[in-house]
């Protein structure tokens, strides 16, 4: 398969470029190119994607099987708003209009912010717990409506030009060995991770679930929910709720340490389910991928 990463040499996306590469052909496109001449067995273009003109041109001559659009600003406060979801929104337009005009299939990188709960004035209890995919999406910060907007993009695209897009609503990803969830400061103040009610997942576990995204059958647009086995503090999710927030919701179905958001959709639909728990993973000794 010829598959076509954006972001492939960020933080996360460059251990979905080394998982990818070899069993599929692929170019990463980024804003600049590797130093070093970056993984051996990935092509490399170096362009700003929110250019429509750039993009169309790199797929149409790529012309891939798939796009995994994985470029994004990451987090809320780090820019602008304005410039924040300009870059988040447009670019998201620029290469999944791109992907539907040459046929290919799209695994897209979303977010839990799209829910609005951890950047919300006053974090809200969600409706229901676990968080399916299913619940109302409530941004009131520019991430979160970035993410919106880009899930809603990905509808469009695979509705007009009948391709597949999968949007991966990841939480706080993680990478093997550094685990800023077990960090004392956070372990230690319940507010500290109550924004997402205290949700994780590893790098590796994203990864898997772009895979399934890719080689799975998906129909239209579909979003997932991507988190780990269980929350980051390892304790009753419900007895952490009445703690920090005094009650739950009256659809309230978890039991013991569980995440808040549910990850059965994946399971179901592309035989995905997180692996890693930070009980594991926080000291585990792995090099990152050089990309």
């Amino acid at each position: 398969m010829d598959v076509v990463v954006t972001g492939g040499r960020g933080s996360s996306g460059r251990w979905i470029v080394d998982r990818l590469a070899g069993p599929h052909d692929v170019t990463v496109l980024d804003r600049s190119l590797p130093g070093d001449g970056g993984h051996p067995a990935v092509e490399y273009r170096a362009l700003d994607l929110t250019d429509a003109g750039s993009v169309f041109d790199s797929l149409t001559a790529i012309d891939p099987d798939s796009v995994v659009h994985w470029a994004a600003i990451p987090v809320a406060g780090t820019h602008p708003g304005v410039d924040l979801f300009r870059n988040n929104a447009l670019a998201a337009h620029t290469v999944l209009s791109a992907a539907g005009r040459v046929g290919a299939d799209v695994v897209q990188g979303s977010s839990d912010g799209a829910y609005g709960f951890f950047f919300a004035e006053e974090t809200p209890v969600p409706d229901e717990l676990p968080i399916t995919e299913a619940h109302a999406l409530r941004p009131e910060d520019d991430y979160g409506l970035s993410k919106v907007v880009t899930e809603e993009t990905g509808k469009t695209i695979a509705r007009r030009d009948g391709v597949s897009v999968a949007s991966i609503r990841p939480s706080w990803i993680q990478t093997p060995g550094e685990y800023p969830c077990r960090d004392e400061e956070y372990v230690d103040d319940l507010a500290a991770g109550a924004g997402n009610y205290w949700s994780y997942v590893d790098v590796r576990d994203v990864v898997d679930l772009v895979e399934a995204a890719l080689t799975g059958e998906v129909a239209g647009h579909e979003a997932f929910n991507c988190v780990g086995p269980d929350n980051a503090l390892g304790r009753p999710l419900v007895e952490l709720m009445r703690e920090h927030y005094g009650r739950v919701p009256n659809d309230c179905t978890v039991e013991g340490d569980a995440a808040a958001y549910a990850t059965t959709k994946a399971t179901d639909l592309l035989g995905w389910e997180p692996t890693r728990s930070w009980r594991e993973a926080a000291d585990e000794d792995v090099d990152a991928p050089t990309v």
